[in-house]
């Protein structure tokens, strides 16, 4: 790390928080009991929701061509596996594409601006995909709208890890942003309940059933993009929520936090820092656990519908009981949350929720059982809907400044989304159902990967705070170069 020589005396006044800020010499902001949960409590209640809708309809518009495809769209459109499989890729390469540049043009754009804008446009290209709208009449149709679905859906994720962290100090982010994903597991449950009741409105304006789970879930989508340009502030100071006093005191806090520098060229952009996120090992070595957690996530997301009607069940069904699975993964999410900010043990989360996973994949390659195979589920769907937040909020809370935390963030989801294309051909065309035993290999694999990497990026933290401490040991914080980020000594990383 570039820092001054050393000296012999540490500065007591300035002691690390362990959640990797620290306390200045200046007076901290005096508590306030009645404003402290009255602020957090309105951003829960105002801007929280509204994120998680957000990406619960991203999820749920960018993997009902599962739900689509049980409810007869490979056979209409008559496609073969191996079609299917391209058409999941188009909509990842374009979001892959997106979501570096998505992420950096957020707080220059605005973020009240950007998202909703998405959002109503990939709304318009979801209801495109109603075949009778003579838009998806062809399997050539569908490639362009999954296209543009993917294009316009890149940036959605990273972009509201990153927009939550204008508004929460880091130590009350992690929940937040746990919480707001496990709307994804909301979606896996949501969509199967859609799709049972959608699918029943097979002819009516002559439209085949899947046609209008893409059509009615698509125009909701839009309506919501709509109504969101109202309801998204663009900063703590824009928020129609918050008196003039409630606003002050959120963006003092944030400033006491060090999740809002007191000097704005620190967060100012600038390609230095972008370049500087992909030199830190933290990060790839989230990075590995986030395509091997992307590849099993969407695998599950995009296939679990017909993973399920391989059991025996008919389509309506199938639909239908995938939404057990993902409603225990919706409340393990949460729990695992809690208890992760909690003990600030998100190392051992993901170690755990990695083993589930392990658990439920062995279940499926080693019994020929159907309530086995489908008892897995109940396994590996919680431990990587577990994985996929948690993995993302320790992501989020060891990269600053702004331009750094941005790019490692991005970094993470384009691995993930990577991730999402080896998906696609494992389930799609490279491994025959019902078994798909060369899939479930290698989920197992990923799984073991999962917590092999989570344990490895542990041990690097918990090493580099080791060095961190002895170094404040022998100088103060004024010798140090405000600069560092999350390389400062000053700044200790979250375990």
């Amino acid at each position: 790390m570039d820092r001054t020589p050393s000296h012999s005396s540490a500065d007591p006044e300035k002691r690390p928080h362990s959640d990797g800020s620290s306390e200045r010499s200046e007076s901290p902001i005096p508590v306030d009991e009645a404003l402290e949960k009255r602020v957090w409590r309105k951003l829960d209640l105002f801007l929280l929701p509204v994120v998680a809708m957000f990406y619960l309809l991203s999820f749920l518009d960018r993997t009902n061509l599962g739900n689509a495809r049980v409810a007869g769209l490979q056979t209409d459109l008559k496609m073969t596996n191996n079609q299917y499989s391209i058409a999941l890729t188009v909509t990842y390469v374009p979001y892959i594409v997106a979501e570096l540049p998505s992420n950096l043009l957020l707080k220059v754009v605005g973020p009240n601006l950007m998202l909703p804008t998405m959002l109503t446009l990939w709304g318009v290209v979801t209801t495109l995909q109603g075949k009778y709208l003579r838009v998806v009449t062809t399997y050539g149709g569908l490639l362009a709208c999954r296209f543009f679905l993917g294009m316009l859906e890149g940036g959605v994720f990273p972009g509201l890890v990153l927009y939550l962290s204008f508004f929460y100090p880091r130590q009350r982010l992690q929940w937040r942003v746990s919480a707001f994903f496990s709307a994804a597991s909301l979606s896996g449950a949501f969509s199967g309940i859609l799709a049972f009741g959608i699918i029943r409105m097979k002819g009516v304006g002559g439209k085949a059933g899947w046609s209008w789970i893409f059509i009615l879930e698509g125009l909701f989508t839009f309506l919501f993009g709509l109504v969101s340009f109202f309801l998204l502030p663009r900063s703590p100071t824009h928020a129609y929520f918050f008196n003039n006093k409630e606003k002050e005191y959120v963006v003092a806090k944030l400033k006491e936090d060090g999740a809002l520098s007191s000097d704005e060229s620190i967060d100012a952009f600038n390609w230095r820092e972008v370049g500087k996120a992909f030199k830190l090992p933290h990060i790839w070595l989230l990075a590995i656990v986030l395509f091997c957690d992307g590849t099993v996530l969407y695998g599950l997301a995009y296939f679990a519908p017909s993973i399920i009607q391989g059991l025996g069940y008919t389509a309506a069904r199938a639909q239908l009981m995938t939404v057990p699975p993902f409603a225990v993964a919706f409340v393990t999410a949460t729990i695992s949350a809690y208890i992760s900010d909690r003990y600030r043990c998100r190392g051992l989360i993901l170690i755990i929720s990695s083993l589930m996973c392990v658990i439920g994949f062995a279940m499926f390659l080693g019994s020929a059982k159907h309530d086995v195979q489908y008892g897995s589920l109940f396994f590996s769907i919680p431990g990587t809907y577990i994985v996929a937040p948690t993995v993302s909020t320790w992501l989020a809370n060891n990269a600053a400044p702004h331009a750094r935390r941005a790019t490692a963030i991005a970094i993470g989801f384009i691995l993930t989304n990577s991730g999402g294309i080896l998906a696609t051909w494992l389930l799609g065309s490279l491994s025959p159902a019902p078994r798909y035993t060369k899939a479930t290999i290698t989920l197992l694999v990923f799984s073991i990967f999962m917590a092999i990497f989570s344990g490895l990026n542990w041990y690097y933290l918990w090493d580099q705070n080791k060095k961190k401490r002895a170094i404040r040991a022998t100088m103060s914080r004024n010798q140090e170069d405000p600069h560092l980020g999350d390389k400062s000594a000053w700044f200790e990383y979250n375990l």
